[in-house]
């Protein structure tokens, strides 16, 4: 086994397929193939189940993998100890962001950050989803909002207040709700899990969740707002996804006293990538620009 095998698997590991792979590290589909069969050998495990559509990893293959960027992560943190280029980061670098945060505030701090480590190259998905950190070879997610348990490393980098607001339009024809159980009667536009769950409120020491209804439940805060611009009903989102609808005007928020909780703004990584050094600049690039 050889260090470069290491770098060829998990390359195949996050590129999703050999031929990806061999692109990135500008080898021959062959030759990561022939790696790959070599180092299954020496293992006397099999990694990947293939196919003709797409490749799986087996649970060792999980298992090897982050052993194997541990490795892999330790032998750049040696190189760079002894060459002291410690700032100089240099790798790939796979991100997964939510969909709306990424595009309205995200987007220019990764082209920033990219501008000034030229050696790094960035894989960065936008969506909303959950995604497997190690499985689909993640070296860190942004996420929004409370987090599922689990082994991941979470560091804190924010919170964001939400509000509930609606158009002049819609407030004009239903009129505005003057309490929490007023919003039953409403037409209220939901995000994702809300529609089982109701809308939860504080003032002060008071609690109430409501059960709401309405058009349209989507999982992208984008849409609900554009619903809600359109006089569809009224809805409940991160002051950031509104912010410009309340400042022109489109939307106007109710029930100002009765406060949604805040969503807190975590980074996540894998247990293996916490000495990674570009996990720990980029980490701290994030927490100045977000302060």
């Amino acid at each position: 086994m050889q260090i470069e095998d290491l770098r060829i698997y998990v390359a195949v590991i996050k590129a999703g397929n050999f031929t990806a792979a061999a692109e990135q590290l500008m080898l021959s589909k062959q030759y990561v193939s022939r790696r790959i069969a070599a180092l299954e050998e020496s293992l006397g495990a099999r990694l990947l189940n293939r196919n003709t559509r797409k490749l799986s990893v087996t649970d060792n293959g999980q298992l090897f993998s982050q052993h194997a960027q541990r490795i892999l992560d330790d032998v750049q943190e040696a190189e760079l100890a002894v060459s002291g280029r410690r700032q100089v980061l240099q790798g790939s670098f796979r991100l997964s962001v939510p969909m709306s945060f990424g595009i309205s505030h995200l987007s220019p701090f990764i082209a920033e950050f990219l501008s000034l480590h030229p050696g790094l190259q960035f894989q960065v998905e936008l969506a909303d989803r959950h995604v497997d950190m190690v499985g689909e070879g993640f070296d860190m997610a942004i996420r929004i909002g409370t987090l599922p348990d689990s082994s991941l490393i979470a560091k804190r980098l924010g919170e964001f207040r939400r509000v509930i607001c609606g158009s002049p339009s819609y407030l004009q024809g239903a009129g505005a709700p003057r309490t929490p159980e007023e919003l039953s009667e409403h037409l209220c536009l939901r995000y994702g899990r809300e529609s089982q769950t109701g809308w939860e409120l504080f003032n002060g020491d008071q609690r109430k969740v409501i059960s709401v209804h309405g058009p349209m439940v989507s999982n992208n805060g984008e849409m609900l707002r554009d619903a809600a611009v359109a006089g569809l009903g009224l809805i409940l989102l991160p002051e950031f996804i509104v912010a410009p609808a309340l400042a022109s005007g489109e939307l106007v928020t109710v029930l100002e006293e009765w406060q949604p909780t805040s969503l807190h703004l975590n980074a996540l990584y894998p247990q293996h990538r916490q000495r990674s050094e570009i996990n720990r600049v980029f980490m701290a690039f994030l927490q100045q620009k977000l302060a």
